[in-house]
């Protein structure tokens, strides 16, 4: 690691010189690995087991929204202490299907554990739950160290009426400052947001589908 960064160091700035190696996917490997080259597809990981929680009646949960710039599979980072407001994504690295899928399944199967996890297609009259992801990206807070970071804002339906609104945030350290560190930090960032989900329709006074 600290190589190709003191090569680049002759040409471009600090956050320059990581920005290229992040672009090039030199921090994947190195350049005889025929896997530094090639589209490397990350998704969340095996389910990781719910903390025992009580049984909830059945929920509506529906397909996680997000924002256009999040609405591809491209595993995006950005530079904190460089240029905070550029958002930049891996040239060779991606996610198996676009964030707010992978997070759909994630919270479908947390919570089908508790009780039975119903679509918005389903005719039955339960309680609705939609989450709307706000943020979902790989911080650089330096050139070695990041993190994951996930925003999502939860909203409880019954009845057509809203009985309940929360912001969640999750951060979750990068074990390196590369594409596969940031995928890891992000499915941690996204479980601890699940289990915060989890944890608060807990709480909820829902009503039994009917």
């Amino acid at each position: 690691m600290p190589r190709p960064l003191n090569r680049l160091h002759r040409f471009f700035s600090p956050g320059a010189a990581l920005a290229v190696l992040l672009a090039l996917g030199v921090l994947s490997g190195c350049a005889g690995n025929p896997a530094a080259i090639s589209d490397i597809r990350y998704d969340f990981g095996p389910p990781v087991p719910s903390a025992s929680v009580g049984p909830m009646p059945a929920i509506k949960v529906l397909e996680v929204d997000a924002p256009e710039t999040l609405g591809s599979d491209k595993l995006t980072y950005r530079l904190s202490y460089s240029d905070a407001q550029q958002l930049a994504a891996y040239a060779n690295s991606h996610w198996t299907m676009p964030p707010a899928q992978l997070l759909t399944q994630r919270l479908r199967t947390a919570l089908s554990s508790r009780g039975a996890v119903l679509t918005g297609a389903d005719g039955v009259r339960a309680p609705v739950l939609k989450v709307e992801l706000q943020e979902f990206e790989q911080v650089f807070d330096g050139q070695t160290e990041s993190h994951g970071a996930v925003t999502a804002r939860a909203t409880l339906f019954q009845d057509g009426k809203v009985v309940g609104q929360r912001s969640f945030v999750s951060r979750a350290p990068s074990t390196s400052p590369d594409a596969a560190g940031g995928a890891r930090a992000l499915a941690a960032a996204s479980d601890e947001i699940v289990s915060q989900i989890g944890a608060w329709l807990g709480v909820q006074p829902l009503v039994a589908a009917q």
